[in-house]
């Protein structure tokens, strides 16, 4: 007489199937983990450098604010300025670099004795492997 049911054979394929596809998973996992610790890693080194120059900034605004007579550059950031003889306002800006590609620029107005913020903003000073061509399409085919 034959038994029916599930034999010992199959049970240890399915054991051997199961163990070896959460090795699998869990491989891929500390593979992508790794990569999100990377990528978070470069996240806080971005945010705590833009707080840095955030930091000096202000302390460049403090200092222009403070002083009667602007400086030429304060903490080897130049500064700007521009006199506008109609409003009788002085444009003043610098730039507090963040990294190698980015710079917080800052750009504000003078009139007498008060101080108005017009732009506080992060821009590109430089787009490295860019030389300013473009390839386009002339427009007719041969």
């Amino acid at each position: 007489m034959k038994s029916s049911g599930i034999g010992v054979g199959s049970i240890s394929i399915v054991l051997v199937f199961t163990v070896l596809s959460l090795t699998v998973f869990s491989l891929i996992m500390l593979y992508v983990s790794g990569n999100d610790k990377a990528l978070v890693d470069a996240k806080a080194e971005a945010v705590k450098n833009y707080y840095s120059a955030d930091a000096e900034a202000e302390a460049i605004l403090a200092e222009i604010m403070s002083s009667e007579n602007l400086p030429e550059s304060i903490n080897g950031s130049a500064i700007y300025s521009e006199f506008d003889s109609i409003n009788m306002t002085e444009k003043i800006s610098f730039v507090a670099p963040i990294s190698e590609t980015t710079a917080l620029y800052v750009n504000i107005v003078r009139k007498d004795d008060n101080f108005d913020i017009l732009s506080w903003k992060m821009v590109m000073i430089d787009t490295p492997g860019y030389d300013g061509s473009l390839n386009l399409w002339p427009g007719t085919s041969n």
